[in-house]
């Protein structure tokens, strides 16, 4: 797929998954580093104290802390407007701040992250298949029917397969949803503001994702040519 010329202030989904589809988050740590890296990473600047972590104590914390707590304000790559993590592939809806931002912004997130995979597991080589996949945000179907689809992967896992259930949505941890509807989870890492404007709020946006749940396979077929899944 070729991608399309990032440009500042264009929203673009993109996207990766595990090489030969293999999983790349196996338990809780995983899946937390990764989001540690999508708030750290994302700065002009190259992280140099690697001892930023996320509360380990506290699990459900709203922000990543640091060591040591003073520290210079981010510079930010991009806005991260949405994120879901699966077990063997991620999804996120970027805006790019700065010139080549979210290029550089995939690059230190897939090499940090593939650096922690292959230490803890003790293995070499990649861990993504190939550069991140990525398509423009480019009309109003796509803006309304992207972070439902995005936020809906996971109830294509095995035990919510075929569930068009909210409540599986708000149990699930990995994904923007809970911050988008009220329930703290990660709202640190994500700007809201631009979807939540659009729909009216946290409230409209839980009740808009139900009545899109409903009609899941057909709103899905609207954007076909802006998924790259």
């Amino acid at each position: 797929m070729e991608k399309p010329r990032f440009v500042e202030g264009e929203i673009y989904h993109i996207y990766n998954r595990g090489v030969e589809k293999r999983k790349v988050f196996l338990d809780k740590q995983d899946y937390l580093r990764f989001i540690h890296n999508l708030f750290e990473l994302n700065n002009e600047e190259a992280v140099i104290n690697t001892s930023y972590y996320l509360n380990s104590q506290s699990p459900r914390t709203s922000y990543p802390t640091t060591r040591p707590k003073e520290r210079k304000p981010r510079k930010l790559l991009v806005e991260i407007l949405i994120f879901t993590l699966m077990p063997n592939h991620f999804h996120l809806l970027l805006k790019q701040k700065k010139e080549n931002g979210i290029v550089k912004f995939m690059h230190k997130l897939g090499t940090g992250y593939t650096m922690y995979f292959n230490k803890k597991y003790e293995r070499v080589g990649g861990l993504f298949q190939g550069r991140f996949k990525a398509t423009i945000v480019k009309d109003e179907s796509h803006f309304i029917n992207l972070p439902f689809y995005i936020h809906a992967n996971p109830l294509d896992l095995f035990h919510y397969r075929g569930s068009t259930s909210i409540m599986e949505l708000k149990k699930y941890r990995w994904s923007s949803f809970p911050d988008y509807i009220g329930n703290k989870n990660f709202p640190s890492v994500t700007s809201r503001e631009v979807f939540l404007e659009f729909f009216g709020g946290e409230e409209k946006y839980r009740k808009a994702m139900s009545e899109w749940l409903k009609e899941r396979k057909e709103n899905t077929e609207k954007i076909k040519e802006a998924k790259i899944d």
